[in-house]
């Protein structure tokens, strides 16, 4: 695995993480904000050929 799949798979990991917290802390903004970089995550990893397992 290369450093930049390393990377986007943490940074994922990490996303998501942040997602469920800010859900169960009830901040729509937040968790607005975490889904969109899920978003630009998953299309980041799709552009560059980088295999996604969620």
């Amino acid at each position: 695995m290369g450093e930049f799949t390393a990377t986007i798979e943490h940074r994922l990991d990490q996303a998501y993480k942040n997602l469920q917290e800010a859900r169960s802390s009830g901040d729509e903004y937040l968790a607005d904000t975490f889904t969109a970089e899920i978003e630009d995550l998953h299309r980041l990893a799709t552009d560059n050929g980088v295999p996604i397992q969620r």
